[in-house]
């Protein structure tokens, strides 16, 4: 019998449990699929501590790479054999064997390591609707990224200076700070030491920031309307600090005729097409050298209540993966 992590309540770490379960047969249109790694994201914590509610009992995680070991009714696109990735729902990805909607899931590409597409997929994936679609980061832009020595900041600095942008990141140590610029960041910003709204005015001269991607929330939602041009874009992606409180849409025209956006991968991948397309991107980013996905840290998927307190903590930078 396989194993998986599971929660029969929301809460802290101690919530998710190692238990046995039973996996059956691919129905129509499902995948069986042999675990290889799985990515770690925050959503993950959200998830766990019941911010984004989810039917319980529950196994969370979006995002492995595995191998197919059956295919069900009506499914042609894949194999027995073939390496797959995904990232997105359902939920179940913290299992050494799961079903999964094929339509859900693309082939991973020779060159890429079964590591690194767990690693890649959820975090790559959404720098790549960021980046190109949200805002499409042209050259000469000069942008603001929170949190820059994270998975999503990584991978957006990088995706960001090969589209010829000039990238400001805030972080909180100068390990990280060093971190993010051998990662494209062209000026760092240590939040803990320095305000930094004043910050990138200093750095602009003034002239403030096309777009602004925040995945802090609560804590610099604010500030980041301060460091956005006129007609710029803030966009929202996550809320590690907390969920951002109303405000006055009125601010949005006093300070410039801003846009606010609060986008998700789901909304961005919803159709098969779009998926596909983003994905072989990224793929071509990474085989080419232009994104790098560097693996900072691994557990055995049965520790995941260890990687969730050291997530938390900010004691991870980079991405990390629970191995299978």
């Amino acid at each position: 019998m396989s194993h998986a992590i599971r929660m029969h309540r929301t809460g802290g770490p101690e919530v998710l449990t190692w238990e046995s379960v039973d996996v059956g047969a691919p129905g129509p249109g499902q995948l069986r699929l042999q675990q290889r790694a799985v990515g770690l994201n925050y959503i993950d914590v959200y998830h766990r501590t019941g911010l984004y509610p989810m039917a319980l009992p529950a196994i969370p995680g979006m995002e492995a790479a595995a191998v197919v070991e059956s295919v069900g009714p009506g499914v042609t696109e894949f194999a027995v054999g073939d390496r797959v990735a995904y990232a997105s729902g359902p939920l179940g990805a913290y299992a050494e064997v799961r079903l999964m909607p094929a339509n859900r899931v693309v082939k991973i590409p020779e060159g890429i390591s079964d590591g690194q597409a767990a690693a890649m997929m959820l975090q790559g994936l959404t720098v790549q609707y960021l980046v190109r679609r949200t805002y499409p980061v042209k050259s000469g832009d000069t942008i603001l990224v929170h949190a820059a020595a994270g998975g999503v900041g990584l991978m957006l600095c990088q995706w960001a200076k090969y589209l010829g942008a000039t990238v400001i990141g805030t972080v909180s140590t100068p390990e990280k700070a060093a971190l993010a610029k051998a990662h494209g960041c062209d000026h760092t910003i240590l939040y803990t030491q320095e305000d930094f709204v004043q910050r990138v005015l200093a750095l602009t001269q003034g002239g403030k920031v096309q777009v602004v991607y925040d995945s802090v929330g609560k804590d610099t939602f604010m500030g980041s309307l301060e460091c956005l041009a006129p007609l710029g874009m803030l966009v929202l992606f996550g809320q590690s600090s907390g969920p951002v409180p109303p405000f006055d849409l009125g601010l949005l025209s006093t300070k410039g005729s801003l846009f606010v956006t609060r986008p998700t991968l789901a909304t961005y991948t919803a159709e098969r097409h779009d998926l596909v397309s983003a994905a072989a991107e990224l793929f071509d980013r990474v085989l080419k050298g232009h994104v790098r996905v560097e693996i900072h840290q691994r557990y055995p998927l049965r520790d995941a209540q260890q990687a969730h307190r050291d997530l938390e903590a900010r004691r991870t930078t980079g991405s990390t993966i629970l191995t299978v």
